[in-house]
C-alpha cells in the first residue's frame, strides 16, 4: 500500500493506492518545509491526517519547498508517524509534470497560491526558471494576483464601486490588511484569498486585465525562457490556472503559445501514473 501526498502551500492531498481497491484520499494544510518545522507536522499529521495509516509500505511526498536541503524536515515526520523507512520526496512540481505529461516532453505550470514552471523531457525536470517566491517572483499566482489587486484597490487605481463591494465583503481596516502582510504568519495565503473577490468581479474590465497583466508577466518573465515554448504544449495545473483560464487563453494566444491541459489539481493525473508504475514493476 503506497501513500502518494500532493502539497501546495494552502492545503495537502493524500492519496491511499492499494491494489484491487478504492482509492481513498483525504486532505490537510499545506506543508511547506520553508515556513513548518519538523514538530510542527507531526502535530498537523496527528490533528487532521484521517486515512487509515497502518499498513503503508512506501510514502511519495510532492511539495512546495521541497528542495534538496529541505527534504529531512519532510522526510523525519513523516518517516515517524507512517511507520516506514521508505519516504520519498519531490517537487510539487514534479507532481505536475507526472501528472499532465506521463512520458511526454512539455512546459508544466503551476499556478496556485503561488507559481512554478519547468521544462519537462518525459523522464525529469531539465529545465527550470526559478519562481523565488511571492516577494520577487511568483508571478500569475494567487498570492501575486491579491497582492496586485490589493494594491491597485487601496491605491485608487479601480472603479469606486469595487471598493464599496470588496469593504462590504471584507469588513476590515486598513491596518489590518497591513499586519496581515507584513507581521502575520502565511501572507501569500492570505493574499491569495482575495482571488474569490477577483473571480466574482472577473467581468469588470479593469479586473479582467489586472489579471491578464499578471499573466502577462508569468508569461514574459518564466515561460519565454524555455527555448522550447513556442513548440510544445505548454500544460497548466493549479485553481489559479483553472478558474481564470480564459483570461489564460488569451495572453497565451497573444504570446503564439500551445496551449495544453489544464487541470484544476495534478492528483489524478499522480493517481494513473503511480498506478502505472505499480503495475509495471509487478509485471517484470
Amino acid at each position: 500500500m503506497i501513500l502518494i501526498a500532493d502539497s501546495g502551500s494552502t492545503k495537502t492531498t493524500w492519496s491511499i493506492l492499494a491494489p484491487g481497491k478504492d482509492v481513498l484520499s483525504c486532505e490537510t494544510q499545506g506543508i511547506n518545509p520553508f515556513f513548518i518545522e519538523k514538530e510542527e507536522i507531526l502535530q498537523l499529521l496527528n490533528k487532521e491526517f484521517t486515512l487509515p495509516k497502518e499498513g503503508v509500505s512506501s510514502v511519495y511526498f510532492y511539495g512546495a519547498g521541497c528542495v534538496p536541503e529541505k527534504e529531512r524536515t519532510i522526510a523525519y515526520p513523516l518517516s515517524e508517524f507512517f511507520n516506514t523507512q521508505e519516504v520519498v520526496i519531490h517537487t510539487d512540481l514534479l507532481a505536475a509534470a507526472r501528472s499532465l505529461c506521463k512520458d511526454q516532453p512539455g512546459i508544466v505550470c503551476i499556478l496556485g497560491t503561488g507559481s512554478n514552471s519547468c521544462y519537462y523531457d518525459g523522464k525529469e525536470i531539465s529545465d527550470h526558471v526559478s519562481p523565488l517566491g511571492f516577494i520577487l517572483g511568483d508571478e500569475g499566482s494567487g498570492a501575486n494576483l491579491g497582492k496586485r489587486f490589493l494594491s491597485d484597490l487601496l491605491k485608487n487605481q479601480l472603479p469606486e464601486y469595487l471598493k464599496e463591494d470588496f469593504f462590504g465583503a471584507y469588513p476590515m481596516e486598513i491596518s489590518e490588511i497591513l499586519e496581515n502582510v507584513y507581521r502575520k504568519p502565511f501572507p501569500n495565503r492570505f493574499l491569495s484569498g482575495f482571488t474569490r473577490f477577483i473571480a466574482k468581479h472577473i467581468e469588470d474590465t479593469a479586473v479582467s486585465g489586472l489579471v491578464e497583466d499578471c499573466f502577462r508577466e508569468f508569461v514574459k518573465r518564466n515561460l519565454l525562457q524555455y527555448k522550447q515554448s513556442r513548440q510544445i504544449f505548454t500544460h497548466f495545473t493549479g485553481s489559479i490556472a483553472y478558474h481564470f483560464r480564459d483570461q489564460l487563453m488569451n495572453v497565451m494566444i497573444e504570446n503564439n503559445l500551445i496551449p495544453g491541459r489544464i487541470m484544476q489539481h495534478p492528483m489524478p493525473g499522480l493517481i494513473d501514473y503511480h498506478l502505472h508504475i505499480h503495475n509495471n514493476e509487478l509485471n517484470s
